[in-house]
């Protein structure tokens, strides 16, 4: 299982949160997402690749850093 942090600036709020989650977690061969709002990041567990959560994320409607 590989483990992957995404950081993304724009997370303000539990609707971010939300939304990012709902999205990532429709991503096959993601087990587990948790979004950090604090910290402004994304955590996702699982064999999925990183071009289809990068997508998730962006599909929900926020930006990665870098």
């Amino acid at each position: 299982m590989t483990t992957r942090v995404y950081q993304v600036p724009e997370i303000s709020c539990d609707h971010c949160k939300h939304s990012i989650e709902g999205e990532v977690s429709k991503v096959p061969g993601v087990s587990r997402v948790e979004v950090t709002v604090a910290s402004k990041t994304v955590r996702v567990e699982g064999s999925a690749g990183d071009t289809d959560i990068r997508a998730a994320i962006d599909q929900a409607g926020y930006d990665i850093a870098g």
